[in-house]
């Protein structure tokens, strides 16, 4: 092919993307562009660690056991919050996000920066429900990587979690009985 007809085609493919996009959203914002690269970024992620683990040689379980599933979805949760709601993690998101208020204990409220290289980022820094992927499949490479380490670091995530559970009870006990 020529130039020209490079050319042509890339334009095309570019108009159908964009009206797809806009057909899509039906006139709200939705950065599809920033999605699918978070996507490309998670699917690069998971093959970097799927790699490291292949070349470790070690083989992979059977099937997962319940016990390490518990662990794992503990440490997701109470990780994947750490990360996407405490104030003291705010500044890693502070790039891609705007503080809007305080949410719950020791929790910030933020939303995404609207600048389209910023949203993407900002939504995942500020989702617990989307970082809880990548953390889910850290600690899952981590388990077949370095699976002593990953258990110590997960055994401190739940009892975080526990904790955490823990101090909101007792919050929760002490308004009761003092009729507050």
């Amino acid at each position: 092919m020529d130039t020209a007809a490079d050319s042509r085609l890339v334009r095309r493919l570019q108009g159908l993307l964009q009206r797809t996009g806009r057909q899509y959203a039906a006139g709200h914002d939705r950065p599809l562009g920033g999605y699918l690269s978070a996507m490309a970024g998670f699917t690069a992620y998971t093959t970097a660690w799927a790699t490291a683990v292949r070349l470790r040689g070690r083989p992979l379980p059977d099937q997962p056991e319940p016990w390490d599933v518990l662990l794992t979805s503990v440490a997701t949760f109470r990780l994947s919050r750490l990360l996407t709601k405490a104030s003291v993690t705010s500044p890693l998101r502070a790039p891609f996000t705007r503080y809007v208020a305080p949410q719950g204990p020791a929790e910030l409220h933020e939303e995404a920066r609207t600048e389209n290289a910023k949203h993407t980022a900002g939504e995942l820094a500020t989702c617990p429900f989307c970082m809880s992927v990548w953390v889910a499949s850290t600690l899952t490479a981590g388990q077949l990587l370095w699976p002593r380490a990953t258990r110590t670091a997960m055994g401190a995530l739940a009892a975080l979690a526990g904790a955490d559970t823990l101090q909101l009870a007792y919050s929760a006990l002490i308004e009761k009985t003092a009729g507050e």
